[in-house]
């Protein structure tokens, strides 16, 4: 059986299955008694096919707007552009100047004519009654017109079934069907025959046999329902971080209007439409919207941001103009709604497991009948009878019948794959009250035969609740771990020093120091940054007064690959400076100076580089994250334009940060070492960092293997052979070794790969690499999981 199962069920993956695969096992379960029940949780492929239409008609459709546009606006530059637009009395009465509709037109066709009509950006602002800078007003009565106009950031979900609808297809089974036709002839002969009541006792226990199948099948179905509608609604608990009324918060998705402030950075999921206000190296993927895989620049000339969308690279403000049902990805995601997920592969298996029962009880009620039928028409033949029939003789046949449907009732388990269903629904529920949020069905099946979890470090193993602890700077290495220590540091360096550190941080940073409505400073910002930004207040730094002394020309955000950011500040005499950050020892090496203990910048020899770099190994051993600060002053001439600088830094300072591992990890690893499960640390952080960190949560062995990424990369396939099993820490490593180290471990050794990471750093490079994430140690933070 298994190998009938493997060869005919066995070509559908935990995601992203051929439509081939999908029809093709549909068609092999030929004996299916209630189609709607059978396959109630599996994929509408033709409606997936109506959502690849529409993808490619938004393709077409922004192509053309692009190009349109593009020519628009060489002959609209130096015009006087006039408006025919009309605002619509309600609207205005409400205290607006343009319509939902008007919006709509603008973002989901990249109308830039219309927007330079309207006065920009900074005028659409104007007419929604926002501020690009302050957000919304957040007064009760001026959200509730905001959202009697525009609408809510919701999309149309199918109602919610009532029980009897469940009772309706739970009677829409052939086997039940088959069995009220008997029970309606059973009555109707026995009545004739033998007078009420007597005649129809076997009727009505047919009857009643019927309908408690029916009602205990319709019970079990609409409790599953609900237990999915509820299951979806965790699922789409998105926060996002919004400005209003001049302050950070974070807000669910849900509760965004037209007018809002968004803020978004990498691997950012574009909540609404909207328009870029202000931001750096923005890449945007439109993939999940329109089938194109190659990002697309969002800038000041092209403004548009569409909702369902992802962030690549860069981060922005954006203005949100277009919510809900009203964006194309609204409309899209009612039709895949529809569409439904994949099934899963052991569902699929079950249902070729349903099929070939069905047929082997198909077989055997069809003997059943013809043994019991047999004896009868022995019996009248031999009587010399066999052409007359009386009542008798029909109520016994019916029975034979009825009989015979009955084993098919009773052999075909057409509630099995959705038994198994359920039990993933629930282990998924189970999951996310344990804060592992579970995007895919299937990667609770997955996790059930896992022989190998590749877990990343930072927010997995660790609590990602971080402080910094040490700091080398002028090359004297400082304890900083209260605020007394803080304060000490900044007394005793250079006013430059100081004055060139807060710079850096306060300014190369993707986190931001905000008041919040207590009048109390609040750092929002990845754990790694508020660290950072955490240690520049301690020592006197202010976020708001700094950054006001220069202005920010260019930012590099910080990824996977390069593992470090940089920015480029415009001075107030004009020059430009660059500030680095990022993995130490990739700083460093970009530095050929240093600034002394007198705060005099310094060329860096080797024995000082040498000294630096044993300071960064003595942070990692004491399972430290090591970061590098460092500047570079422009030449002149410099432009923009031009890609910063690779090398030529002045090093700043080395901090060590801690972030302390997760109570009952160490538990946890000896838990899956002893079922047989190994657990492997693959991370970008430093190898001595990695490897103290694993050392203490007993991943790393007396017999296993550290590695860092570029080295992994540079062996051949025959190294790899020898390597791979014995690795058990990648530091350093990219999403393309951690994709290369998971597809030799499933291919090459067959081992089914568990993949876990945080939802907070990691998630880019996770989604980058396409592998999912599946571990489940319970902590603080929300942890995606794939398959």
């Amino acid at each position: 059986m298994e190998s009938y199962l493997e060869e005919n069920f066995g070509g559908v993956k935990g995601k992203n299955s051929s439509e081939e695969a999908l029809r093709r096992w549909r068609k092999l379960c030929s004996v299916v008694k209630n189609p709607k029940r059978r396959f109630r949780f599996t994929a509408n492929l033709d409606k997936r096919g109506e959502a690849q239409a529409i993808k490619h008609a938004n393709h077409e459709k922004l192509r053309v707007a692009v190009l349109v546009s593009k020519a628009a606006l060489q002959f609209i530059h130096g015009l006087k552009l006039r408006s025919e637009y009309v605002v619509p009395e309600e609207v205005k009465a409400a205290g607006f100047q343009i319509c939902a509709d008007e919006l709509g037109s603008i973002v989901e066709g990249h109308d830039s004519k219309k927007l330079i009509i309207h006065g920009g950006v900074a005028g659409i602002a104007a007419k929604l009654a926002t501020s690009p800078t302050d957000g919304l007003d957040t007064a009760e009565d001026s959200m509730q017109r905001r959202q009697d106009i525009y609408g809510i950031n919701k999309f149309t979900e199918s109602e919610t079934r009532s029980f009897w609808v469940f009772v309706w297809e739970a009677l829409q089974d052939t086997t039940l069907i088959i069995l009220a036709i008997c029970a309606f002839v059973s009555l109707v002969v026995g009545i004739t025959m033998e007078g009420w009541p007597k005649g129809a006792h076997d009727g009505l226990g047919i009857v009643a046999s019927i309908l408690l199948v029916v009602f205990v099948t319709a019970t079990s179905d609409y409790r599953q329902s609900l237990q999915f509608k509820d299951l979806d609604k965790e699922k789409r608990k998105i926060q996002v971080q919004v400005t209003r009324k001049g302050f950070r918060q974070r807000i669910s998705i849900y509760d965004l209007l037209p007018g809002d402030v968004v803020n978004l950075a990498i691997g950012d999921q574009v909540p609404a439409d909207g328009l870029f206000i202000s931001g750096f190296s923005l890449l945007i993927n439109e993939s999940s919207l329109t089938g194109e895989s190659e990002p697309v620049v969002v800038n000041e000339e092209n403004p548009f941001l569409l909702s369902g969308t992802k962030v690549q690279d860069g981060s922005c403000k954006m203005l949100v103009t277009t919510v809900g049902m009203r964006t194309q990805w609204g409309k899209l995601m009612a039709t895949l709604s529809e569409g439904g997920d994949d099934e899963t592969p052991l569902q699929v298996k079950l249902n070729g497991v349903a099929t070939i029962i069905g047929q082997i009880g198909l077989f055997f009620a069809v003997i059943t009948f013809i043994v019991l039928s047999q004896g009868l028409i022995s019996k009248k033949y031999h009587d010399g009878l066999l052409l007359s029939w009386s009542g008798d003789d029909a109520l016994a046949m019916l029975e034979h019948f009825a009989i015979a449907v009955t084993i098919v009732v009773v052999a075909v388990p057409e509630g099995l794959p959705l038994a198994v269903t359920l039990s993933l629904a629930f282990a998924m529920k189970k999951m996310m009250n344990d804060k592992a949020l579970v995007r895919n069905l299937a990667a609770c099946e997955t996790m059930g035969s896992a022989t190998t979890i590749c877990s990343d470090k930072t927010g997995t193993l660790t609590t990602n609740h971080m402080t910094v602890v040490k700091t080398c700077i002028c090359g004297n290495i400082r304890e900083v771990n209260s605020p007394q220590n803080a304060s000490k540091l900044c007394s005793e360096l250079p006013e430059n020093v100081v004055r060139t550190l807060l710079e850096s941080i306060f300014n190369n940073t993707g986190g931001e120091v905000v008041i919040n409505q207590d009048g109390k400073h609040q750092i929002l910002g990845t754990p790694t940054e508020t660290a950072i930004l955490e240690f520049a207040m301690s020592i006197g730094g202010n976020f708001k007064a700094k950054r006001a002394e220069t202005k920010i020309a260019k930012v590099e955000p910080f990824n996977s690959t390069k593992k470090r950011m940089c920015v480029l500040l415009e001075l107030a005499d004009g020059g430009y400076r660059a500030h680095c950050k990022g993995a130490s020892e990739i700083v460093l090496a970009a530095c050929d100076k240093f600034i002394d203990e007198t705060g005099a910048v310094t060329p860096l020899d080797k024995a000082t580089a040498g000294k630096l770099n044993g300071i960064i190994d003595g942070f990692a051993h004491e399972a430290l994250r090591t970061l590098c600060l460092a500047y570079r002053e422009m030449e002149e001439g410099f432009s923009i334009e031009e890609q910063l600088p690779q090398q030529g830094y002045t090093c700043i300072a080395i901090v060590g940060i801690k972030d302390p591992v997760r109570p009952g990890v160490r538990e946890s690893v000896a838990i899956c070492r002893s079922a047989g499960v190994t657990v492997r640390m693959v991370t970008g952080d430093n190898i001595n960092t990695a490897k103290a960190i694993a050392r203490e949560c007993g991943i790393l062995t007396e017999d296993g293997l550290a590695i860092e990424g570029p080295d992994f990369r540079e062996k051949t396939l025959e190294e790899l052979l020898v390597l791979v099993p014995k690795i058990q820490v990648m530091a350093r490593s990219s999403p393309l070794d951690k994709h290369t180290l998971v597809k030799h471990l499933r291919t090459t050794f067959n081992e089914v790969v568990a993949v876990t990471g945080d939802g907070t750093n990691d998630a880019p490079a996770l989604h980058e690499a396409d592998i999912g994430l599946a571990m489940g140690i319970a902590g603080t933070e929300v942890r995606m999981l794939d398959h």
